[in-house]
């Protein structure tokens, strides 16, 4: 049965989107840098998390993992099939994004695939097997723009964000992995939020070297580190996926420049027709539509483009949404 969830007003959005944009910031520094006690932060963040309101985990950054080859898919599905499908790739544990789109009978899934092997199973042999999918198409993500991993929808200021991630990088690392990184991902992974006590205890190792191995891992962007959220408790109630074509000469710039927006999520170079992938969240119809026209409209590299309404979220950085299943 699912928890009730708790009712967000002005303070718990802005102390939700203090935690997208810094998983795992203090309370104290939450309170310091939204003007508002340590002691109201704990009050109103703590049912937030234990209703499922706010999830904290991890997510693997495939540049750091040469094994993991990072996919999207567009599915074409016979409509009443498409929410079995979208229930099955939600349950596979190499799904990251599990969306269904425009008139509903389209699905984009992001995965991070364990090796040729297992691309080569999905294409050639899971796929064709599935009789309610009629048709598809794959992307290889070939650089996923970081800038917008401080995303918080808008609600904080950039002095916030500033405040609360002075270090952000800007660019991926390649950072060593040492043998013990991958049990502190793993729990990272099950509670983005846990305790380096804790962490430490799982990967045999103490709690100082935890928190140094931690903050190598996230400043290098080894593993990016999130908190998830129903955008709709924030009030953006609208999302699509912008499938753009960029001139290569203007594809990095492009990119860049369209992550640091409030209203971009995601920004990936990919392979395909459309070599950038974008999510973009709105208050509404009409802000989507300005962001569109005025903001996209406005980049000069930008040939083309397709634009997919998200319908429901059925996963995100790894979690299945409560009740999508």
């Amino acid at each position: 049965m699912e928890k009730e969830r708790h009712r967000l007003d002005d303070t718990d959005s802005r102390i939700a989107a203090a935690m997208m944009a810094s998983p795992r910031a203090s309370w104290r520094t939450v309170g310091r840098v939204l003007g508002v006690s340590e002691r109201t932060v704990v009050r109103r963040a703590a049912p937030l998390y234990h209703d499922g309101t706010l999830r904290a985990t991890a997510v693997r950054n495939p540049l750091c993992f040469p094994d993991l080859i990072p996919l999207a898919l567009r599915i074409r599905c016979r409509p009443n099939r498409i929410s079995a499908i979208a229930a099955t790739l939600a349950r596979r544990p190499d799904t990251v994004w599990v969306d269904v789109l425009g008139g509903g009978d389209e699905i984009c899934t992001i995965l991070f695939l364990d090796g040729p092997d297992a691309r080569n199973n999905l294409l050639l042999r899971d796929l064709p097997a599935t009789a309610a999918v009629q048709s598809w198409t794959s992307h290889a993500l070939l650089r996923v723009f970081p800038a917008g991993f401080d995303w918080s929808g808008g609600l904080l200021s950039a002095a916030e964000l500033a405040s609360l991630r002075p270090d952000l990088p800007t660019a991926y690392g390649r950072t060593p992995l040492q043998p013990v990184d991958h049990q502190l991902i793993a729990g990272l992974v099950e509670d983005g939020r846990a305790s380096y006590t804790d962490l430490g205890r799982r990967a045999g190792i103490s709690a100082l070297t935890a928190r140094r191995r931690l903050e190598a891992l996230a400043g290098g962007m080894a593993v990016r580190l999130a908190t998830e959220v129903d955008l709709a408790r924030l009030g953006i109630r609208t999302e699509a996926l912008l499938w753009m074509t960029v001139a290569p000469g203007g594809l990095e710039e492009t990119g860049r420049r369209l992550s640091r927006h409030p209203q971009v999520r995601f920004a990936s170079a990919t392979t395909g027709s459309a070599n950038l992938l974008v999510a973009a969240a709105a208050a509404d119809l009409d802000a989507l539509y300005v962001f569109l026209s005025e903001t996209v409209g406005a980049l000069e590299h930008v040939t083309t483009m397709e634009v997919t309404p998200i319908l429901t979220g059925v996963k995100r950085t790894g979690l299945v949404r409560p009740g999508s299943l």
